[in-house]
């Protein structure tokens, strides 16, 4: 499942598929078997699983649909979604044991496989015919999920209203029992609805407290930011602890980086505050190369549309961008601070679009390659800090870039292009070291997927989008390289 992360576990699976007449005698009625666990309400895929079963017509004639056979437990009964229940003993010869991929229908949360909370044949029916309706949500028909139920069928009116007339309904039938998901099926890219009970839903816990784990992360970033800012002790990586006070001459430089990543995350706070989005601690990743690779932010509880995502995934690297230009134009033109600035090859530009553009714009001749060039080293700190937030802004997982082109375009294109950026990403991981560590981060830690959210139809407003894409086509500055020389006397001209 691309929504979930897959555990396989053994169940045991129920092959039989019993049909019987109608009560009208219009024909044959199909029985689908709803078991302890099916596939996650995951929007990527809807597993099916063994045996099939033809529908008959009804009144709209509607068209042969496949029975998904779902794994049930191994518990004294076997009750299939139409309520009956069949003696397991009695159906003991047509048992066999197979191996069946399932997760949580939220990525980060757990799952609880009990038989006490499966959905009752009762409560959906109530969920079809008086939670669902004509003016909301069309049923026309229903798929046993992990401790759930998926509703496909018709949406009618906006998605963003229908949810909350949807939501209403299911919290005056049930209270708080139930949680909603209005979601799009990426294999015919309709509309479907999950219901899911919420006590499956629970955060997942972990064996070191978080707050402590993220401090040991921010303590470690700390001493890569001073380390990245000495030169001397970055040629010899040991040599550091013999000479510790060498660490002073990069307080500057730490602080003006590790400002523009705390504005950056100061920024998802604020905005996931006004959505009311929860934030875990932030885990801050240490990098020699650069500092730092920024930080590591979980969203806990569910989002409730992509507008809130953008707004929370956009923040971030929007005022890193912004406090981070700034400070690198007054790094051009400001004068050193001591009046000797750092001495640099002017080839070091080439190695950024925005960087090396800025430096001819306003160096102008005094650009050459070959020639040093004595810039204010608060080029290179606020340099650093685009850098940072410019490879947080790649779509791709669970980076706020990857959250930002799922909000923008849909989980199903965000998939691809996240599939893109990850394959060209390690492309550059042959040639450059920064790009192999981040590719493996975000294998490792942040390839996704996103979770569900609440409702993922209704796409934002055009002005949040036009900020997401101008953040994408910032970051895309910032890394890629500045391919023309910095003297037009260097270029050659060719006899034809």
């Amino acid at each position: 499942c691309a929504i979930c992360r897959i555990r396989n576990r053994r169940f045991v699976c129920q092959a039989m598929t019993e049909t019987e007449p109608d009560g009208d005698g219009n024909g044959d009625e199909e029985k689908e078997e709803l078991g302890d666990d099916a596939s996650s309400p995951s929007v990527d895929s809807v597993t099916q699983e063994n045996g099939s079963a033809e529908s008959e017509t009804n009144a709209d004639n509607t068209k042969d649909e496949t029975v998904n056979t779902e794994p049930l437990s191994s518990s004294d009964t076997v009750q299939n979604i139409d309520g009956d229940a069949t003696p397991a003993s009695d159906a003991q010869e047509n048992v066999e044991v197979v191996d069946v991929a399932v997760g949580s229908p939220l990525p980060g949360m757990k799952q609880q496989l009990d038989e006490s909370v499966r959905i009752p044949k009762a409560t959906i029916d109530i969920l079809k015919d008086q939670v669902f309706g004509f003016d909301t949500f069309f049923v026309t028909s229903q798929e046993p999920y992990e401790g759930g139920i998926l509703f496909k069928g018709n949406l009618r009116g906006q998605p963003a209203k229908s949810y909350e007339k949807i939501t209403n309904r299911l919290q005056n039938k049930f209270g708080d029992q139930y949680k909603l998901f209005l979601l799009i099926n990426p294999e015919d890219d309709k509309p479907v609805a999950v219901v899911v009970p919420r006590q499956t839903l629970q955060p997942e816990t972990t064996a070191v407290p978080e707050w402590f784990a993220a401090a040991s992360f921010g303590v470690v970033t700390i001493f890569t930011l001073l380390l990245r800012n000495v030169p001397l002790l970055q040629d010899n990586l040991l040599s550091t602890f013999d000479n510790l006070e060498l660490l002073k001459d990069g307080v500057y430089g730490a602080l003006v980086t590790a400002a523009i990543i705390g504005v950056h995350e100061i920024a998802h706070i604020l905005a996931a505050r006004d959505t009311g989005i929860k934030l875990a601690v932030p885990y801050f990743v240490p990098s020699w190369q650069i500092g730092s690779f920024g930080a590591i932010t979980r969203i806990v509880n569910i989002v409730r549309n992509r507008e809130d995502l953008l707004k929370v995934a956009a923040a971030g690297p929007l005022a890193g961008f912004s406090l981070g230009f700034v400070l690198l134009l007054l790094g051009f033109i400001l004068p050193p601070s001591d009046g000797l600035g750092l001495v640099i090859d002017p080839a070091v530009f080439h190695e950024s679009f925005l960087v090396g553009g800025l430096a001819k714009l306003i160096l102008g001749d005094a650009l050459k390659e070959g020639t040093k060039l004595s810039i204010n080293p608060l080029v290179l700190w606020a340099w650093a800090g685009l850098l940072i937030n410019a490879i947080n802004s790649i779509p791709a997982g669970e980076l706020d870039g990857g959250r930002i082109a799922f909000a923008m375009w849909g989980r199903k294109i965000s998939s691809r292009i996240s599939s893109l950026a990850i394959g060209l990403l390690g492309i550059s991981a042959l040639f450059n070291d920064v790009a192999f560590y981040w590719v493996v981060l975000i294998f490792f830690l942040q390839r996704g997927p996103i979770s569900p959210l609440s409702e993922e139809i209704t796409e934002p407003e055009n002005n949040y989008i036009s900020i997401g894409v101008a953040i994408l086509l910032f970051g895309l500055l910032v890394c890629l390289p500045y391919p023309f020389p910095f003297d037009p006397s260097q270029l050659t001209d060719f006899d034809l």
